[in-house]
């Protein structure tokens, strides 16, 4: 094949290992006898030292020993350098950094761990003295974007779980700038399920500036000695005639729904039901024909579709995961449609007397869920068989998760315990990192010796006495379920069982996987050999004029940091409580998507008036920059009612308003404004008292109005009424009822306030 890009472009080939015994590596930054010496290891880590390259190797297999093997000899190389590895959550980077501890001969304090939980200056500093830095990558790309570090003393990236190497995450822009920064560069992306779309793939490798794939199955002459035995065996169950009702009734409301939309000429008389995908581009389609030709029927259109939507995920549930979640949903979307803001779609299901029936039925059919009564089954025999075992359910669904916990701790032996991720959903509290951690820690032990989990333990935890593996429902996804196959049979043998309610769209999604796996595998061989295109462009170098905004630390994760920094600009993170981007002493912009700003509209919690207010009396020159392009149809909302809103903004407010297309577009904007302040009229950023002082009036307006049942109305009619606060603490009983909205209950409870010894 000639010689390689890595040779082409001047930069050498290393020397693999020092030397290799026949059962341990041995190599002076390798802790001896600690690494077994697996040939196949051995062979894709010296592909990975002469290429950049992309390694698909299954899981349990040694994917990070293979890392260790490439960072050990880069480090050997280059006595200068660092290495850094990138794993997408904390549990992973808790876990490989204990991993590079115990291997590498290098002093523990050198290798480190980066997550959001340390301090930007302290990441700064410690960036300064670590080898080996084990970070999550949101952190390293905040880090690189606010230049508190650089890469250009690093001499080898791996990028854990590189399948997610796509769109706007942070390993694309991590990796872009590594080739710009980096003088010795080597990138390593490891996964063991790339996808099965060539697109998806390709883009995988050209974002990570990939120029070899490296596959490895389990049918690999080198590799099949190390694969323990994995029996995989699906287990159908049958729908209950409770469910089966249930079903019926909320599908019959979807039929009458899609009848709707073909009557209103949206899609054709042959079309009985669509995928969610195909409801979703359609309604991406009618948003923006909506925007072009505004009429009655596509707004009829667009409010029918939210209402499919929501249907078509309540007889997913009945279908796949049983009684309790689905009751949970049915009871959200009816609180959703009783309450003051809630959608239109969702009044009118709620409206139908099929709904309430289906309601009713979920919360009170007295019928066991067949596939929880199979977990149990499952998960007792395994546990009368083996006491010692560690077993993992995966379900989709936080509520489904909850529910099996609390459901197999009956069980004798059973010891069970959730494991979600960190974001906050409608009164279920998720996971902080250090708890994750912790749980994973105490189900290793045995402390725990079943994990309920969602998507978020599926990928690359490392607990290599889990036996048993049991999916509540097939995912369509290939990743996903060689993600989760993947946590048995690491260490011995192990067993997946696949849950399929008869004749639902889980035999459906099983056999989608399966599909998608065997494809996955065909398309990494075909494109074995991947060409990489040179990317010269560099990021501006910032001296001293070089153009400056001030950044509030949330937009961080928003991708137009990102894009302004790639245009050059200095970004200074701060924690702003005004405004977003301060590009001057007079220039501030409050940036809002357009859902976001909706929201702001009809959400007392994130009011858009007081917002602008404040922005008003703390610059000069306020500026609102809405970004999308589906302002006037993301909610049921008329666009007189939005462009009211809008001109009260500027007329009443004094705030521009700015629109644009997309983060890209709003970056140029910001950028162009920053550019024209500084540059043209010599205007630096300047942060003024974002905790804007309220004015006397408003203080006094908060003192009174946090009396006892006085809102902000009542308590300007009390001011108005007596004149001034000290007014209002000195009236009598009699005299406070005199106040419209005031009645004799308030009056006594604002005196008990008042007068009740502290």
């Amino acid at each position: 094949m000639g010689i390689s890009p890595r040779q082409e472009r001047g930069l050498p080939v290393y020397s693999f290992m020092k030397k290799i015994s026949d059962e341990k590596i041995s190599q002076p930054l390798i802790k001896p006898d600690r690494i077994e010496s697996r040939s196949y290891q051995l062979s894709l880590a010296e592909k990975a030292l002469t290429n950049n390259s992309l390694i698909v190797l299954p899981t349990g297999l040694g994917k990070t020993i293979i890392s260790l093997i490439v960072v050990a000899s880069r480090l050997s190389e280059f006595k200068e350098g660092k290495a850094l590895i990138l794993s997408p959550t904390k549990p992973l980077v808790e876990q490989h950094t204990r991993f590079f501890r115990d291997s590498l001969n290098i002093r523990e304090e050198e290798i480190l761990t980066f997550t959001g939980e340390l301090s930007p200056d302290k990441r700064e500093e410690m960036w300064k003295r670590g080898k080996v830095i084990v970070s999550t990558p949101q952190v390293i790309e905040n880090d690189l974007i606010t230049r508190r570090i650089d890469l250009e003393d690093v001499v080898q990236i791996t990028f854990d779980e590189a399948h997610r190497s796509v769109g706007n995450y942070s390993y694309v822009y991590i990796a872009k700038r590594y080739l710009e920064e980096g003088k010795n560069v080597n990138i390593m992306g490891i996964t063991a399920s790339p996808g099965s779309d060539e697109e998806k793939i390709r883009e995988v490798c050209e974002n990570l500036h990939i120029e070899k794939i490296e596959i490895k199955d389990e049918s690999d002459p080198s590799v099949f000695p190390y694969v323990y035995d994995r029996s995989l065996r699906w287990v159908r169950v049958e729908m209950s005639e409770g469910l089966k009702e249930i079903r019926d009734l909320l599908t019959g409301i979807l039929d009458d729904r899609m009848k709707k939309l073909r009557d209103l000429g949206m899609i054709g008389s042959y079309a009985k039901d669509l995928s969610k995908k195909e409801l979703l581009g359609l309604q991406n389609a009618v948003r923006k024909k909506l925007i072009r030709e505004p009429s009655s029927d596509l707004f009829s259109a667009v409010s029918i579709l939210a209402e499919i939507l929501k249907l078509k995920h309540a007889v997913d549930l009945a279908e796949t995961q049983g009684f309790g979640t689905l009751t949970k949903y049915l009871e959200r979307l009816k609180n959703e449609g009783v309450s003051k803001g809630g959608s239109k779609a969702a009044k009118r299901t709620i409206g139908d007397k099929r709904f309430t029936k289906a309601l009713y039925l979920s919360e009170n059919m007295d019928e066991k869920n067949p596939k929880m009564e199979e977990v149990k089954r499952i998960i007792s025999n395994k546990l009368m068989k083996n006491k010692d075992s560690r077993i993992i359910v995966f379900t989709n669904y936080r509520d489904t998760a909850k529910l099996v916990v609390k459901d197999i701790e009956e069980l004798e032996g059973a010891r069970p315990i959730r494991f979600v991720g960190q974001a906050n959903r409608e009164g279920d509290n998720g996971l902080r990192q250090s708890q994750q951690v912790e749980i994973i820690e105490k189900f290793k032990s045995g402390e725990y010796n079943v994990l309920v989990a969602t998507s978020v333990g599926e990928e690359g935890l490392d607990i290599p006495s889990t036996d048993l593996v049991i999916f509540y429902e097939p995912v369509p996804s290939e990743i996903r379920s060689i993600q989760r196959k993947g946590r048995t049979a690491r260490r011995r043998s192990g067993e997946v069982v696949i849950l399929m309610t008869r004749g639902t769209r889980d035999e459906a999604y099983y056999w989608i996987s399966n599909r998608k796996e065997k494809e996955m595998k065909r398309v990494g061989r075909e494109n074995h050999l991947v060409q990489r295109q040179e990317d010269q462009k560099k990021v501006a170098d910032f001296d001293e004029e070089a153009v400056e905004v001030i950044v509030d630390h949330r937009e961080l994760r928003s991708a137009v940091t990102k894009n302004l920094e790639e245009k050059g600009l200095r970004i200074k993170v701060k924690t702003l409580n005004v405004g977003d981007y301060v590009v001057s002493d007079r220039v501030c912009i409050e940036r809002k998507t357009d859902i976001d700003l909706l929201d702001s509209l009809f959400t007392k919690e994130r009011d858009i008036f007081k917002q602008m207010s404040n922005l008003r009396r703390a610059y000069e020159r306020p500026i609102l920059l809405i970004e999308g392009e589906d302002l006037y149809t993301r909610r049921n909302v008329h666009p007189n009612a939005i462009r009211g809103a809008l001109s009260s903004i500027i007329v009443d407010f004094g705030v521009s308003i700015l629109m644009s297309r997309d983060s890209e577009d709003t970056a140029g904007l910001i950028y162009s404004m920053a550019r024209r302040e500084q540059k043209r009229n010599r205007r630096l950023p300047s942060l003024h008292d974002d905790k804007t002082s309220k004015t006397v009036r408003e203080k006094q307006e908060y003192l009174v109005s946090s009396l006892p049942n006085v809102g902000l109305q009542t308590a300007k009619s009390l001011l108005f009424h007596f004149g001034s606060v000290r007014s209002v603490f000195n009236a009598r009983k009699e005299e406070l009822m005199e106040v419209e909205n005031v009645g004799e209950k308030t009056a006594v409870q604002i005196r008990k306030v008042i007068d009740e010894k502290y």
